[in-house]
């Protein structure tokens, strides 16, 4: 059974997002947008681990994190503005299992999320699985590519674009879904640096750059990595 993590936050953009990468991660995903459905949503669902933003309406986060904790021993993770050591320190202190402060990459948070539930012993499915498709091999432990068994290197960057294409053959994404998706919702950039790195994979794993079979272009939509 997959774990179940409740997201607390009152912006629609970070619940949305730290939903979608945990639901991708294999996790079970219940959100609140303010204290009092925070409460509700844990007596309903009883998640395996609270993230838990502390500015809420109606119920402030150190007042839900207090309620869980006299029903509850399950993990909280506090999310803190940026600054906020106070709220940091007060929140380890209460007995947080951990924090992160805003803006953060929604990446690091999922590694937070499964190191968290593994210190409590909760089973967490892992997503590193070695991806095989069209004489392509990706090790997401060692970040190697085979392309035709040869090893291919990638920058950091590439690795995640190729990664993220290659986990989902056949779906279309558009330039900014790309960007929320690889370089998280906290960058900044414009659709340009998507069109580079699509060329620089080409250029690495395409028999013929300039007619690609591998990753390929919807045009008007986006691109698609072929199954």
């Amino acid at each position: 059974m997959a774990a179940r993590v409740l997201v607390v936050d009152d912006e629609p953009m970070v619940r949305d997002v730290l939903a979608r990468y945990l639901r991708r991660s294999g996790f079970e995903v219940d959100s609140a947008a303010d204290g009092e459905l925070a409460l509700a949503a844990f007596s309903a669902h009883r998640p395996d681990l609270v993230l838990l933003d502390l500015m809420l309406p109606r119920i402030d986060g150190f007042e839900v994190f207090r309620r869980i904790r006299s029903r509850s021993q399950s993990p909280v993770i506090m999310i803190t503005a940026r600054g906020q050591t106070t709220d940091r320190i007060v929140g380890l202190e209460v007995g947080a299992d951990d924090y992160i402060s805003k803006p953060f990459s929604p990446a690091e948070v999922v590694a937070r999320v499964r190191s968290v539930l593994r210190r409590a012993s909760v089973p967490v499915a892992e997503d590193d699985a070695t991806v095989q498709i069209d004489g392509l091999e990706l090790d997401p432990r060692s970040r190697r590519v085979l392309v035709d068994g040869e090893v291919v290197e990638f920058t950091p960057k590439e690795f995640d674009l190729l990664m993220f294409l290659a986990s989902n053959p056949g779906t279309v994404f558009s330039r900014t879904r790309l960007l929320d998706e690889v370089w998280d919702m906290a960058f900044d950039g414009d659709s340009a640096t998507v069109t580079v790195h699509i060329r620089r994979l080409r250029e690495k794993i395409e028999d013929d750059p300039s007619r690609p079979r591998r990753l390929t272009t919807v045009w008007g939509l986006g691109y698609r990595f072929e199954q």
